[in-house]
């Protein structure tokens, strides 16, 4: 049989020779200069701003907001891709605002948003009760959305246009009295796909198919949602291509966008554009793979810099928004 020798028995060690130096030099990350200053009441939103701590996530945004403005005044893009949420939470009027004051040069979505976009200058209202419909088997089947998104995608395949640019030409272009639906676009000013038109601006949309309402309708016709859906990752990776500078900003979306970016970038290299330089942030209530990695980590490997952004869309955006606009 194994035997094992006897355990060697250990006594409390003295700590009378441990060496220490003076706290005056030792190197800290943390000092009084990077403290938070209180609020006053009156005070200005930009001296909020300023007043943050120079601390982690404090730091990155206003490291993020710099960024904007640098791209900006170097005439540089700045790109919002972004899942569906954030229009659901409110924040049409904020992402339009900063495309209609020129600090959002384009705009990439995945199939969900033109959804709650044309329901929103539709009808002023949007997001049904899923698994209430669900339980009916009416979830997704509202007649006014599967008819005239997939009117507009396949009327504008046939003119060459991309999924973005047919859904803002409908919203921007039905005027009362010519067709059915266009009495009813009375908060077309809502729309960001119809902004993006009226103002010149790509609007992309990435489409999965099957994972969007309209595809379960009638109209539907995948010739047209995958040519035009093709159509608009081209012009993406357009942009994308001049993104040197620039600043790409990925909000709300887990999986499509990151994908979708990683290939537009990656095609823009291999042809030869220099897309090094740029600045990539992710925005999320929560930090996932895809975009921890094809946002942030792998574009930026080499040169660039890329920060993430946790916390409530509805509050941390508007948040970034109007701390640009005060510094611009």
């Amino acid at each position: 049989m194994l035997k094992f020798s006897t355990m060697k028995k250990y006594t409390p060690i003295s700590l009378k020779k441990i060496r220490t130096y003076s706290l005056s030099k030792r190197k800290s990350k943390v000092e009084v200069s990077l403290s938070a200053i209180p609020h006053e009441a009156g005070h200005s939103f930009k001296g909020f701003i300023n007043n943050l701590p120079d601390a982690l996530a404090a730091r990155n945004f206003k490291l993020i907001v710099k960024a904007i403005i640098k791209a900006r005044k170097n005439k540089r893009p700045v790109i919002l891709g972004m899942g569906a949420h954030p229009i659901k939470v409110g924040l049409s009027p904020v992402i339009t605002d900063l495309m209609n004051k020129g600090i959002i040069t384009a705009i990439a979505t995945n199939g969900a948003c033109i959804v709650h976009d044309f329901e929103l200058s539709y009808t002023g209202k949007t997001s049904e009760d899923v698994a209430e419909e669900l339980c009916k088997g009416t979830f997704g089947m509202a007649k006014e959305t599967g008819e005239y998104i997939n009117k507009a995608i396949n009327s504008g395949a046939k003119k060459g246009y991309g999924i973005g640019k047919s859904l803002g030409w409908m919203i921007q272009n039905s005027r009362p009295g010519e067709s059915p639906e266009a009495t009813r676009f009375k908060y077309r000013e809502m729309s960001i796909f119809g902004s993006a038109y009226k103002l010149k601006i790509p609007a992309t949309v990435h489409v999965a198919v099957g994972t969007d309402i309209i595809h379960m309708h009638p109209q539907a016709d995948g010739r047209a949602i995958g040519e035009g859906s093709l159509r608009d990752f081209k012009l993406l990776t357009s942009v994308i291509s001049d993104l040197e500078g620039g600043v790409y900003i990925n909000l709300g979306s887990a999986v499509i966008m990151p994908e979708v970016f990683l290939k537009a970038l990656t095609v823009a290299r291999n042809l030869g554009s220099k897309v090094e330089n740029i600045t990539t942030v992710n925005m999320d209530f929560v930090q996932h793979y895809r975009p921890h990695q094809n946002v942030l980590k792998r574009p930026t490997m080499q040169k660039g810099c890329s920060y993430a952004l946790t916390g409530h869309h509805e509050i941390m955006f508007p948040l970034l928004a109007a701390a640009v606009i005060e510094g611009i």
